[in-house]
């Protein structure tokens, strides 16, 4: 596939707008670690290789399992594998991805308030909406993977 548009070499300040949003998650104090996965499960849902290939490669170098990452879009079918906080995570994380589909439900939203403060929810919140957005425009320009 071609990349049909590099949107910093055209606008870096287009880019500067969502990387303002990514400087706020990683500065809110969310777990790094967290915030990897559900950067990882939003990029599955949206099919974006260029965002899966960045951050299965940074949550490695950040200690996260191989087996963890291999199993995320199954978490479902490993609930062993992952915390509560991390399935509530998940949930939230498919919810809001996909919001369309019926907004988030009320279990779902349930069970994120139950595992994480209100100040964690905003910033699981921000963390969705940040990578949905990198997502949309990785995959929407065809975005190049770098090379290995």
């Amino acid at each position: 596939m071609t990349e049909r548009l590099d949107i910093h070499a055209i606008d870096p300040k287009a880019q500067q707008a969502v990387l303002a949003m990514e400087r706020y998650v990683r500065e809110s104090g969310l777990d790094a670690g967290l915030y990897e996965l559900v950067k990882i499960r939003a990029s599955q849902l949206n099919g974006c290789a260029y965002c899966l290939d960045m951050h299965t490669r940074d949550a490695r170098k950040g200690g996260e399992d191989q087996r963890r990452l291999d199993v995320l879009s199954a978490w479902r079918e490993a609930p062993e594998l992952f915390t509560d906080q991390e399935r509530a995570a998940f949930a939230f994380t498919e919810a809001v991805t996909r919001i369309g589909d019926g907004g988030v439900p009320d279990d779902v939203w349930n069970a994120v308030a139950a595992e994480f403060d209100q100040q964690t929810v905003v910033q699981l919140l921000m963390a969705v909406a940040t990578i949905n957005v990198w997502n949309r425009l990785a995959v929407a320009t065809h975005q190049e993977l770098p090379d290995a």
